[in-house]
C-alpha cells in the first residue's frame, strides 16, 4: 500500500538536495534513479522501496490542483513534486511528509494532503540508501501477480498521473489486467475510466458495508485467485460475471444477474446536473504542414465561447493550450501513437483525451470530450449542427456521436450509478456519405431526415436523434440508423 504527498511551489525544488539533507549522507549517496533519472527511489538495507520522488513538474495551467487535489496552489505556473511513500514501513509515509514539508519550507509553497505539513521533523534514516537499481520496475504498482497489476490510490481524484500512466504501459506490456483501488469518496478522473479498458481492469472502491465493490459497475467484490473478481450470489454459479466495459459514457449495472451490487452504489438522486459528451475522429492526409488540436478547439470555442485551458501527456495537464506545441510533439513521437489529455477551465469543467496515432489512411485524431453543466445553465445544444459543419469542412471528421446523460458538472466519475448517456446526434463525414451505395446515407429509417452540411455537392450529414436523457429509447433508433448505413 502506498501514500501520495504532493509540494506544490512557487520555485523550483532541487529535490536531489533535500534527500541527501534526508539521509545525511551528502550528494555521493544519490547515485540510483529510474526512469532515465525522471525518479529517485530511496530503500531500505533490504531493498525494499520508501519513497520515490518524481522530478517536479512545471504546472501552467489554473485549477488543476483545485480538480485534482481540492488543494489550493500558487499563482501559476508553479512546481508540483510527488513523493510515493510505501506505507508497509513505518518510516515511509513520515519520510515523504518530511520530503515534501523541507521542500515547501526552502522554495515556498504548500504540501497536501495538508497534515503532511506536520511531519517536518527529524527523520531516523540508519539503514537507508538511495537504490543502487530499480528495487521495482513500476513505482506506482503495489501488488503483482500473474492476472492482474494492483494500484492504490489515496487521494481525492484518481487521476491519469506519470505514475499511473507508467503502470498502465507496464501492465499492458506484460499482458495484465490494471486494477485501481481507491477508499470511498474518492472520485475518478475520465482520463482514467477511459484508459481502463475490459476485464480483468477495474476501479475497486473500498467500502464498510460491502467490503470492496466496482466503482464503475457496482459489483461487489473479493480478492481471489490473484485479482479482485464479482461475488457470486448463493447458488449461483462461481467466476460468472459479465462486465460492462467503460466506454464513453459506459453503462453502470452488472449485467448478470447473480452478481449483487454495492448498496452504495444505488444511493444516488437526480441533482439537475448533466454532461454533454462527444466522440469524434478526424482523419488528415499526412502532410508535413498537417496542424493537429484544430478540431477539437473548434468544438471547445463553439460551445463554451473558449479555446482549451490546457493540455499534457498526464495529469495534472500543465502546459497552456497550443496548437503547435501538441502537434510538435506528436510530430516527434511518430510513428508511435500519442495520447493526451486537455482540460478547460473552472468556469467551464470540460475535459478530452485525444489519441494521435499514423495510419493508412493518414493521420488520425481520436477524440472523447464531455462538458459538464449544472442544474441551472442549459446545455449548447443549438451549437451542434455549426460545430459539425466546422468538423466536417475544415477538420476532416469521418464520424461524431453526441450524447447527454445526468452526471456531475465538475465530469469527475463518482463510485455510484450514473444512467448511460443518451443519443443527441450523429454526424457522418462527406467521404463517408460519398462512398456509401446510392441514397443509403439520406434514406433512412428515422422519423427525420438528415441535415446536410457543407457543399450541396460533397455534403457531410447531420442525423438528429430524440436525446432526453430520462429515456434510453433513442439508443434504439440509433442502432437502426447503424444497421443501415453498414447494409445490414
Amino acid at each position: 500500500m502506498t501514500k501520495d504527498v504532493i509540494a506544490l511551489t512557487t520555485r523550483m525544488p532541487d529535490p536531489w538536495s533535500v534527500l541527501a539533507g534526508l539521509l545525511s549522507g551528502g550528494p555521493d549517496k544519490l547515485v540510483g534513479t529510474l526512469g532515465e533519472g525522471a525518479v529517485v527511489q530511496l530503500c531500505d538495507v533490504q531493498g525494499r522501496p520508501l519513497v520515490s520522488v518524481e522530478a517536479p513538474l512545471l504546472v501552467a495551467v489554473e485549477g488543476e490542483a483545485e480538480r485534482l487535489l481540492g488543494a489550493t496552489a500558487p499563482p501559476v505556473p508553479y512546481w508540483w513534486t510527488e513523493a510515493r511513500a510505501t506505507t508497509g514501513v513505518a518510516e515511509a509515509e513520515q519520510l515523504a511528509g518530511t520530503f515534501a514539508a523541507r521542500i515547501a519550507s526552502l522554495v515556498g509553497g504548500s504540501v497536501w494532503p495538508p497534515g503532511a505539513a506536520d511531519s517536518l521533523t527529524v527523520v531516523k534514516t540508519d539503514g537507508v540508501s538511495v537504490a543502487p537499481a530499480p528495487a521495482t520496475a513500476q513505482p506506482a504498482i503495489d501488488v503483482l501477480t500473474e492476472k492482474v497489476a494492483v494500484v492504490i490510490q489515496d487521494r481525492p481524484v484518481v487521476a491519469m498521473t506519470a505514475w499511473l500512466s507508467d503502470a498502465f504501459r507496464a501492465a499492458a506490456g506484460a499482458r495484465l489486467g490494471l486494477q485501481i483501488v481507491s477508499p470511498a469518496g474518492t472520485t475518478l478522473s475520465p482520463a482514467v475510466r477511459d484508459s481502463l479498458g475490459g476485464w480483468p481492469s477495474r476501479w475497486i472502491v473500498q467500502d464498510e458495508r460491502d467490503g470492496y465493490y466496482d466503482g464503475l459497475t457496482g459489483a461487489v467484490l473479493r480478492w481471489q485467485d490473484g485479482m479482485f473478481a464479482p461475488v457470486a450470489a448463493p447458488g449461483a454459479a462461481p467466476g460468472v460475471s459479465t462486465d460492462v466495459s467503460p466506454g464513453v459514457f459506459p453503462g453502470a449495472a452488472e449485467d448478470d444477474p447473480d452478481t449483487p451490487v454495492a448498496a452504495v452504489f444505488r444511493e444516488v438522486s437526480d441533482t439537475g446536473e448533466r454532461q454533454l459528451g462527444l466522440t469524434f475522429r478526424l482523419v488528415h492526409p499526412a502532410d508535413d504542414r498537417l496542424v493537429l488540436g484544430g478540431g477539437l478547439e473548434t468544438v471547445w470555442r463553439e460551445l463554451t465561447g473558449e479555446p482549451p485551458a490546457g493540455w499534457g501527456t498526464s495529469e495534472p495537464a500543465n502546459m497552456p493550450w497550443s496548437l503547435r506545441q501538441l502537434t510538435d510533439l506528436a510530430h516527434r513521437r511518430a510513428p508511435e501513437p500519442t495520447w493526451l489529455v486537455v482540460v478547460g477551465g473552472p468556469d467551464r469543467p470540460g475535459l478530452a483525451t485525444v489519441r494521435v496515432t499514423r495510419t493508412k489512411a493518414g493521420v488520425e485524431e481520436h477524440v472523447t470530450l464531455a462538458f459538464g453543466y449544472g442544474s441551472g445553465e442549459e446545455c449548447p445544444v443549438d451549437a451542434l449542427p455549426t460545430l459539425a459543419e466546422a468538423l466536417a469542412t475544415r477538420h476532416h471528421l469521418q464520424s461524431m456521436l453526441v450524447q447527454l446523460r445526468k452526471a456531475r458538472r465538475d465530469v469527475a466519475v463518482p463510485p455510484c450509478f450514473e444512467g448511460p448517456g443518451v443519443p443527441l446526434a450523429f454526424v457522418l463525414g462527406a467521404e463517408e456519405v460519398r462512398t456509401l451505395p446510392g441514397d443509403r446515407a439520406r434514406r433512412t429509417p428515422l422519423p427525420q431526415p438528415p441535415l446536410p452540411l457543407g457543399p450541396k455537392t460533397r455534403p457531410a450529414l447531420y442525423y438528429p436523434l430524440p436525446g432526453d436523457p430520462s429515456d434510453l429509447a433513442g439508443w434504439g433508433d440509433f442502432e437502426r440508423l447503424m444497421r443501415h448505413l453498414k447494409g445490414a
